[in-house]
């Protein structure tokens, strides 16, 4: 893990204090101005080729779900989506949190018009973990701004610290929490957290697009949503450094 960590210029001292002092007692963080423009623009384009191309066939590869379009395991369907789990600061706060880790998945989603509400929840099944002993971490890709009434992410700042499930304390997880906070920010940034964070999608009231990708990572130890190995291609793995290799464990 530390030779992966080092190859792909993320060392341990890339996060500077206050974005660790966020991910620790909030659960998570939004970095602004994270993509360029351009890159932003680039995602979209090839997201929507995928999707045309795919058709009903999108997301199969992990799940669908009613009243969202997305697009499953792209680590295999573009170089230019290599930077979502290889990135130097993302991979140095995955590590903060987890230490040894691996990829899951890395998916885009993108709710519906009057679709997208989701159930608080945690991305882990099993058991709440102690704090600091957490099992999951994931990432928002924001490719259009997030807003009051376009699916933006809420979540419940200090949640993972809990050790509790949201139903512990709620007879209804799809209930608005008295504590929960909407995700609000700017085509571009990038959204850090703690996978025991509760969180959930909300509703798109807009009428128009609200995409983003989801680069989700777990502990070496655990099964990932995806089997990288599996479903790794030959031109891949003869793209990817073995250290980007090393973080798929493929």
């Amino acid at each position: 893990m530390a030779k992966a960590m080092d190859d792909l210029g993320a060392p341990g001292t890339l996060l500077d204090r206050e974005t660790t002092r966020q991910l620790d007692d909030n659960g998570f963080v939004v970095l602004p101005g994270f993509m360029p423009t351009q890159q932003v623009e680039d995602f979209r384009t090839h997201l929507q080729d995928l999707l045309t191309a795919e058709g009903d066939r999108a997301g199969t590869e992990v799940n669908k779900e009613p009243g969202t379009e997305r697009v499953s395991d792209l680590v295999n369907k573009g170089q230019i989506f290599d930077t979502c789990f290889t990135h130097p600061l993302l991979l140095a706060a995955v590590h903060h949190i987890l230490g040894e880790f691996k990829l899951s998945s890395l998916s885009s989603r993108m709710p519906l018009p009057n679709h997208g509400h989701q159930a608080l929840h945690a991305d882990w099944s099993g058991e709440p973990p102690v704090p600091g002993n957490y099992q999951v971490f994931n990432s928002i890709w924001l490719l259009d701004d997030f807003t009051h009434d376009n699916g933006a992410t809420r979540v419940v700042p200090g949640s993972h610290l809990r050790g509790k499930a949201p139903a512990d304390e709620m007879p209804d997880t799809k209930a608005t929490h008295p504590d929960e906070e909407l995700v609000l920010a700017p085509a571009g940034s990038l959204v850090l957290f703690n996978g025991h964070l509760w969180h959930g999608g909300t509703q798109n009231q807009s009428g128009k697009r609200r995409r983003a990708l989801h680069a989700y990572f777990t502990r070496r130890t655990n099964p990932q949503q995806l089997d990288q190995a599996a479903f790794i291609r030959a031109e891949t793995q003869d793209r990817l450094s073995v250290a980007a290799r090393f973080v798929l464990d493929a």
